[in-house]
């Protein structure tokens, strides 16, 4: 028996010595050699481990280091200067269970070709990781990762799993090019809907907040989004960056506030800006609202030629439209105003009232191109109950007919100034006069000007204007018709008697004042040169007596003396 007892403790010792030993080997170099080798040949994959090592002070953990991980001719998905692995119960059925997997100072990609991998845990935890690839359709780098997933289920092609709960913090973290510093995010996985229940980071050196969730069907829905002190610059025209915007998926907005924002692209920008936007769903370029709300207040807004100064909006949205609360802003040097309504059904624009005051204005060269451009499809009509302008200087520098009026106000009622996507005074009446004005040269005091309109024609009732020592008088009547057939009376009383030669008509051999009377015929088709539709009738009669006659066929004068 004692033969029996000593044999048995004698094997008991081999085998401790044996494990004793196997458990040294397992921690050298060779050993990990031969099992990444081992692994390797007999995988889809490719494994490279530099050690293993196992501490008493923590039973229950084994470390790889030097680990490199991937498919056989791929990319390698992970690259670590550690990797723990926590054992638990659950290995005596599932082996390749885990409890926890830890990834330490490495990298880890996203978007593998399809990835079996054969490992799962109840969590999986980076730590100063750098990621990078693709997340659903984001291109993702980022730096210095911390990171919790639970439970760590990887599929095919997601390298994270698909169903999880996860919390993430990196010192950057640039999302398809938009890079931000500071990062944390907290939120679910689920298949394909994703909650965000907090996230923040610095973007633009600003910072930025907020709560979102997005469906399986890709849509946004932003519970909260904040993004205070932001500076962004870029290289794109307002135009491509608003078509960016719009190529992004539906977003349900709850509430987004963005608070004292810098702006600023390829000759646009804005600055201070401050806007809150509740409850509105944007899709494709177009919007829809039950109760939303706009709000937006600036220093500058600038877009091209045109800047705005202390611009402040507040609208109301709703299916029917827009209600404009309040639009207001100062520019070229004055004030603007205005409030009504947007009809979506109608596409017409209803202003009960628009100020104009103390512009300094000079026209584009291009505006009469401007006025006959063809509005876009959601601006069909634009009326104004009541138009008031007052004190503005209104300049236009084209060499073709240069003018300016100083001190133009006027007074506007029940006005229709864009009608069928098209620009003009369709209806109401419209009055205007300033103190001096230039027309090609001339020089008037105290023009003024009287219309009425409707859908027949427009109506000058009044046209006059002083000069030098006398008056100048006129009524015409322009056809709302294609061909915009128009008439013209002009009297001239003790004026210059070649006051119309800056305007067309050749110069007379008269001297001096004198009194004339223009009567004209025409036709004023956009976009084309309306001079020889012109059949025209002018009697002169000089302060000695000489009366000049001439006529005017087709824009051609011949001159008949008497």
């Amino acid at each position: 028996m004692k033969f029996i007892g000593k044999l048995l403790l004698t094997i008991l010792l081999l085998l401790v010595l044996a494990i004793v030993i196997l458990y040294v080997l397992l921690q050298t170099r060779w050993a990990a050699s031969s099992l990444s080798k081992w692994i390797t040949e007999r995988s889809e994959y490719r494994l490279t481990i530099e050690q293993v090592t196992h501490a008493w002070s923590t039973p229950s953990r084994i470390t790889l280091s030097g680990v490199k991980f991937g498919p056989k001719n791929q990319p390698d998905v992970l690259v670590a200067g550690e990797v723990d692995l926590d054992l638990s119960w659950r290995q005596i059925t599932e082996p390749r269970f885990f409890d926890r997997v830890v990834l330490v100072n490495g990298t880890l990609g996203l978007s593998p070709t399809e990835l079996n991998l054969p490992l799962q845990a109840n969590t999986l935890q980076l730590n100063k990781m750098a990621m990078s690839g693709h997340l659903e359709q984001w291109k993702v780098d980022g730096k210095n990762v911390n990171a919790g997933i639970t439970p760590w289920q990887p599929g095919k092609t997601s390298v994270l799993g698909s169903n999880a709960q996860f919390q993430l913090s990196a010192d950057t973290l640039t999302l398809d090019d938009i890079p931000t510093d500071n990062v944390l995010i907290q939120g679910r996985i689920d298949n394909q809907q994703l909650n965000l229940t907090n996230f923040g980071a610095d973007l633009a050196r600003g910072q930025l907040t907020g709560k979102a969730s997005r469906s399986s069907d890709g849509s946004w829905t932003l519970d909260s989004l904040r993004l205070s002190n932001v500076r962004l610059q870029t290289s794109q025209t307002l135009s491509s960056f608003w078509q960016e915007f719009i190529k992004l998926p539906k977003v349900d907005i709850k509430r987004l506030d963005l608070i004292d924002a810098r702006l600023q692209g390829q000759n646009w920008a804005f600055s201070d800006l401050d806007l809150t936007v509740t409850d509105v769903t944007l899709q494709q370029g177009d919007w829809q609202s039950t109760d939303g709300q706009l709000s937006l207040n600036a220093t500058d807004l600038i877009n091209g030629n045109l800047h705005f100064i202390d611009p402040v909006v507040n609208l109301d949205l709703s299916p029917q439209g827009i209600a404009i609360r309040q639009v207001g802003s100062r520019w070229e040097g004055g004030l603007l105003r205005t409030s009504g309504r947007w009809d979506r059904a109608s596409h017409s624009l209803n202003l009960d009232e628009l100020s104009v005051a103390a512009l300094e204005y000079t026209l584009p060269q291009n505006w009469r191109q401007l006025w006959l451009t063809t509005l876009p499809d959601w601006l069909s009509e634009v009326s104004i109950s009541k138009f008031t302008a007052n004190r503005n200087l209104i300049i236009d520098i084209s060499p073709d007919f240069p003018f300016q009026v100083t001190a133009l106000g006027g007074l506007g009622n029940n006005l229709l100034v864009a009608h069928n996507h098209q620009w003009g005074i369709w209806n109401g009446k419209l009055t205007l006069n300033g103190s001096d004005a230039t027309f090609n040269k001339n020089d008037v005091r105290r023009p003024s000007l009287a219309l009425e309109a409707n859908n027949e024609a427009v109506n000058i009732t009044e046209l006059s204007a002083f000069t030098k020592e006398g008056l100048l008088e006129a009524t015409a009547n322009v056809s709302q018709q294609s061909q915009r057939d128009f008439s013209l009376t002009v009297i001239g009383h003790a004026v210059p008697a070649n006051v119309l030669q800056n305007w067309g008509w050749p110069e007379l051999p008269l001297q001096g004042n004198a009194n004339l009377q223009l009567n004209l015929q025409g036709k004023m088709p956009a976009n084309i040169d309306f001079k020889p539709t012109i059949n025209a009738t002018l009697r002169v009669i000089s302060a000695d007596g000489k009366t000049l006659q001439q006529q005017m066929s087709k824009g051609v004068v011949s001159p008949q003396s008497q």
